[in-house]
């Protein structure tokens, strides 16, 4: 049984995930089945290696230059900030890597090219081949990319020599011609601008107290009490949990508001959430199913003492 603040971090997660149904991307997302993520194709990655090793090493040395605007003169960027980015930086999970959506790779003649697009796009097999190549090139040197900043401040260039062919040695030789039998690979297709916000607000999400395993539920999910913990429905005290449909739903009356965003609102409505409830999550399990099929008088057959 869920006690104390494991209950809260239970419930916040089951209440985020049901907040973010209501967004618009997140409704069109729980609506169809799951996509199956597509494979690196991991025979292209000779040719990109290279290019690929150039990126992270730019990306990288990007990010540290905007965490270093933000701070004043006087400080230097926390060197666990930096190994955070370097460890990321190859790792579509996390927000450091979103630089691998906006690239295509394109063929042109006996050489693929890397080429940046203006928004998102999906990830599909040339994503997941980037992501593969970056993680090849960087290997075990995160620690060694993220030291030699933190204590050199490293040119973008300077970087680029370090990695590519001090560290991986990615781009010591050049990469070989691209068979000409080579089937190209898929069209590059922009994501919508409210699918890639549903993915930076989740992703956001992972290091907020009480959400530390955010993800999308789908609508069965939240019928089948699929939060990531296991019990029975063993409380038939209503009462107290009534006005909470209605409570979770205000975060979007203010959606009209300059001063509060999605992201915002949803932290909110977490940070609350494991403040005011203390019932077992179950019991905000039950609270859903209601919300969804309206409300039916539970089964007393059962009770457990909290």
């Amino acid at each position: 049984m869920a006690r104390g603040g494991g209950v809260a971090v239970a419930m916040a997660v089951a209440v985020a995930a049901v907040v973010l149904l209501h967004h618009p991307a997140a409704s069109a997302a729980a609506a169809g089945p799951k996509k199956v993520a597509t494979a690196a194709r991991k025979e292209d990655i000779p040719y990109i290696r290279c290019q690929v090793c150039e990126r992270i090493a730019r990306e990288i040395s990007a990010q540290v230059a905007k965490k270093q605007q933000a701070l004043p003169a006087t400080k230097k960027v926390p060197e666990i900030e930096i190994i955070e980015i370097a460890e990321n930086v190859c790792n579509l999970k996390k927000q450091e890597a979103d630089w691998m959506l906006k690239i295509d790779i394109v063929e042109k003649g006996d050489k693929l090219e890397l080429v940046e697009q203006d928004e998102e796009g999906h990830c599909n097999a040339e994503c997941k081949t980037i992501e593969r190549a970056c993680q090849e090139v960087m290997g075990y040197a995160d620690t060694d990319v993220a030291e030699l900043v933190y204590k050199k401040k490293p040119s973008a260039d300077q970087l680029v020599k370090f990695l590519c062919k001090d560290l991986s040695e990615a781009c010591v030789v050049d990469p070989p011609p691209v068979p000409k039998d080579r089937v190209p690979g898929e069209p590059f297709a922009a994501k919508p601008s409210k699918d890639a916000e549903m993915d930076r607000i989740l992703k956001s999400m992972e290091g907020i107290p009480g959400a530390p395993s955010m993800k999308m539920y789908s609508r069965d999910d939240l019928m089948k009490n699929n939060f990531g913990v296991d019990g029975d429905d063993d409380d038939d005290d209503e009462d107290e949990d009534d006005d909470f449909p209605k409570n979770l739903g205000n975060v979007f009356k203010d959606k009209g508001s300059p001063k509060k965003d999605l992201k915002q609102q949803v932290v909110k409505q977490i940070k609350d959430t494991g403040k005011k409830l203390k019932g077992h999550v179950n019991k905000v399990s039950k609270v859903v199913k209601k919300w969804w099929q309206g409300k039916k008088k539970p089964s007393k057959s059962s009770k457990t003492e909290l």
